[in-house]
């Protein structure tokens, strides 16, 4: 067997997430049955993590094997591969590269870390409308980064988890939190972390927009941290500006 790594982007704004589903339109679904097609034969690929409806990535990444008799893939018919996938695709998901890997490589267990954006902007502009969440409070963004860097120092993350979940841990290890600006109108939230519970990075940025508003203090969030309790914590923030920005190996 052979394994291959395929880096790939997509507008999740059409589907329930990158998990196959039911009776559900989703990434996966989408772009295995179209591998399966061109390759002839059926095939199933692992994802580097799930994103959840509407959620989009920048870069994903997901891996599948191949037996032994299958003709190599070699760099050029590697290239071919991607540019076959992407005539099939539909137009919101696109392939960069297919690349054979070691056999032990996972895209999911084997991925060192994670990086999320989460993009707000505060004046009314029709062109970011569908990624980006339009806000019209007064932020403190001082305040926020200093909530955000309390982050860094805490390992259980329970109070921004999705509830009633078959998650095992709520462990991570977060290595960067940040708002950052991109213009007079814009920013995003920046955060790396080993690995990520369902919609932890909307729940916290929900909070830390409390905190921007002075609705609750930074004593208030290191309390909501600590307590574990997804009650505690700041509302769910629309998936629409939510990017799955880069997986590293």
């Amino acid at each position: 067997m052979q394994r291959y790594f395929i880096h790939f982007c997509y507008d999740g704004t059409r589907y329930h997430g990158w998990q196959i589903q039911p009776s559900a339109n989703t990434v996966q679904q989408e772009l295995q049955h179209a591998l399966s097609t061109i390759l002839r034969t059926p095939l199933e690929i692992v994802g580097a993590g799930r994103t959840d409806t509407g959620v989009h990535a920048r870069h994903m990444v997901a891996h599948f094997d191949m037996t032994d008799d299958f003709e190599t893939l070699t760099a050029d018919q590697s290239g071919d591969l991607a540019y076959k996938l992407n005539r099939m695709l539909p137009r919101d998901i696109s392939v960069y590269k297919i690349e054979p890997v070691s056999n032990d490589m996972h895209a999911r267990f084997s991925a060192l870390a994670r990086t999320y954006h989460y993009y707000i902007h505060t004046e009314k502009n029709p062109f970011r409308r569908d990624y980006s969440c339009e806000m019209h409070y007064d932020l403190d963004f001082t305040l926020m980064n200093e909530a955000a860097s309390h982050l860094l120092r805490v390992d259980d993350f329970a109070a921004f988890c999705k509830t009633h979940t078959d998650v095992k841990t709520t462990l991570c290890q977060v290595t960067e939190a940040q708002w950052l600006k991109d213009s007079p109108t814009e920013y995003h939230f920046r955060i790396t972390a080993n690995r990520f519970l369902r919609n932890m990075v909307r729940a916290v940025v929900g909070t830390l927009i409390d905190v921007g508003r002075h609705r609750i203090t930074l004593e208030d969030f290191d309390r909501i941290v600590e307590g574990k309790r997804r009650t505690e914590a700041g509302e769910s923030m629309p998936a629409k500006a939510l990017f799955l920005e880069r997986v590293e190996y």
